[in-house]
């Protein structure tokens, strides 16, 4: 079978370098061994440490590659940040006071950042012919939209809708911090958390429950659609319209 290219959302996290890891050394059963992997560090404008995931990509990368036998050579990697500024502002911040009372006055931000996020990493995916996106997620961040079923499940299906396959392929794996944290001394690789791509969002009060989430995104999702469809046949007025 062919190897193909697989993208991962990457914060720096524990869980995004796991993911990594695991596909860089072709030890997951749900992670066959792709060609290259693009490694998405996405910029929402309120990020601190914004070279913390790139100096630790390098330092694993360096690792595994050291490690690696000459018949598996860790696949060709590629770290690029895309912005999703204009995406997040459009899904909530410019009209968060409207919106909130629509949905039980709960604050969205964390779900329309993710959904700006999953947004931009389709784009990268059908323009460079990318067939997969894999995120990870874990148990003990329930706090998390992008934990909830329904978002999952319409995440999916919203990239499906441009031909791209997204997984989460570690939530049962990745539910207690000891598992990723073994995984990665196991491969030499830092285990510590507190460094990533922290965010001035992080920790919001009055979160969303399944309902509000599922909501906004049945809201939201359409325009989405218009606006990949319009930006990706380069139809820039219709794609600035949709928000």
């Amino acid at each position: 079978m062919s190897k193909q290219e697989l993208a991962i959302l990457f914060s720096g996290s524990i869980d995004s370098l796991a993911l990594y890891a695991l596909s860089a050394v072709g030890r997951h059963p749900d992670i066959s061994r792709p060609r290259k992997i693009h490694l998405l560090c996405m910029q929402n404008g309120a990020l601190r440490f914004r070279a913390f995931p790139f100096e630790r990509f390098k330092t694993a990368e360096k690792i595994l590659k050291a490690q690696a036998p000459s018949t598996e050579p860790v696949p060709e990697s590629s770290f690029v940040e895309l912005d999703t500024v204009r995406l997040f502002q459009g899904l909530w911040l410019d009209q968060c006071e409207e919106l909130m009372p629509q949905y039980n006055d709960k604050n969205l931000v964390c779900t329309a950042c993710l959904l700006a996020m999953h947004t931009r990493a389709v784009i990268y995916c059908v323009e460079r012919l990318v067939p997969l996106l894999i995120a990870g997620i874990s148990g003990k961040q329930s706090c998390c939209p992008r934990k909830t079923e329904i978002f999952i499940t319409k995440i999916m299906a919203f990239s499906s809708g441009f031909g791209i396959t997204t997984r989460f392929p570690v939530d049962s794996d990745f539910d207690d911090d000891m598992v990723i944290k073994h995984l990665l001394e196991d491969y030499g690789l830092p285990s510590d958390n507190g460094g990533e791509s922290k965010c001035l969002f992080e920790q919001t009060h009055t979160l969303a429950t399944e309902k509000e989430i599922g909501s906004y995104l049945d809201a939201m999702l359409p325009h989405l659609n218009k606006y990949v469809e319009s930006r990706l046949e380069g139809k820039i007025r219709d794609a600035a319209e949709c928000f």
